[in-house]
């Protein structure tokens, strides 16, 4: 079943607000998805510089791999976020996969932060401090796990290219296909879910130069199933339904935020909600909102 959510800030001026309301969206969301959450947060960013998020087995010594690679380490619980000098990325992966081939890379970019893991979905913001982050977007997900195991490798969103991500309400029928045919472009992946296999080719698309309403467009002759799309890029948001749009969805837009929920209560605690154009998102067409970097 799965619950997802997204927020997108027009107003930067409620940017610090962002981790309080979109905690309170995860919660909501609880009874669609209660075995694993996460989400993706678009923070500040230092041109020239990459954050990598890492997620690390229980009891490890975060200050092995601050003095291993000379570069700040922000801690969430089990997570941690680098900030490198982008020139240093391909070292820097490198060096874990030999010296400490137990942490998971789980995302980079210039802004986005990336933390998910087994639980309820507001021990998991809890666990992470959503609610004290800022930022001016944020993808968030909530998981049933109905196909594949309750793990946190499992757990939604997923990332498959620098400050992108993907969250997904549905199912594909062939993604063993895509997953097949993205492999022999150099895409790489982690799991399984056929999620992955969405957001890899998004990722494909994006590669080569396409915008980010332009590869959706594309996914809908190419991506086969049932499903509901929420995606972030460095700059952009956006969601896309497939055809027959069986998968429940709403929207919201004010002066100040649009706001995406599997379920109208996600958006009721947002400020000015009772003034939002408030609408349910055509089938295959592609919402799609972007501001400057």
């Amino acid at each position: 079943m799965c619950g997802i959510a997204g927020l997108f800030l027009k107003n930067r001026s409620l940017e610090p607000e962002l981790g309080n309301l979109t905690a309170g969206m995860l919660a909501v969301l609880t009874d669609r998805g209660p075995d694993s959450a996460g989400f993706a947060i678009y923070g500040e960013g230092t041109p020239g510089f990459t954050k990598l998020t890492l997620r690390v087995p229980q009891n490890f010594d975060f200050d092995v791999l601050a003095a291993s690679i000379d570069a700040p380490v922000t801690i969430h619980d089990d997570h941690a976020v680098i900030v490198i000098q982008a020139a240093r990325e391909a070292e820097i992966r490198g060096w874990l996969a030999l010296n400490l081939p137990e942490i998971a890379i789980v995302a980079s970019g210039v802004r986005m932060e990336l933390f998910k893991g087994v639980g309820l979905p507001a021990e998991v913001s809890t666990r992470f401090g959503l609610s004290g982050m800022s930022g001016s977007h944020a993808i968030l997900h909530t998981r049933m796990a109905t196909e594949s195991a309750v793990t946190t490798q499992g757990a939604h969103p997923f990332s498959t290219g620098p400050d992108q991500c993907l969250v997904h309400n549905g199912s594909l029928s062939n993604h063993n296909d895509i997953r097949r045919r993205l492999i022999r472009e150099n895409i790489t992946f982690e799991t399984q879910n056929d999620t992955e296999v969405a957001a890899g080719y998004l990722s494909w698309k994006l590669r080569s130069g396409a915008r980010l309403d332009e590869a959706l467009s594309s996914a809908l002759d190419v991506l086969d199933g049932f499903y509901t799309f929420v995606v972030g890029t460095e700059t952009g948001f956006a969601v896309l339904r497939d055809p027959v749009a069986c998968k429940p969805a709403v929207m919201a837009e004010t002066d100040d935020y649009v706001a995406f929920g599997s379920e109208y209560r996600a958006l009721v605690d947002l400020p000015g909600i009772s003034h939002a154009h408030l609408f349910e998102p055509e089938p295959a067409k592609v919402y799609f909102w972007e501001r400057p970097a």
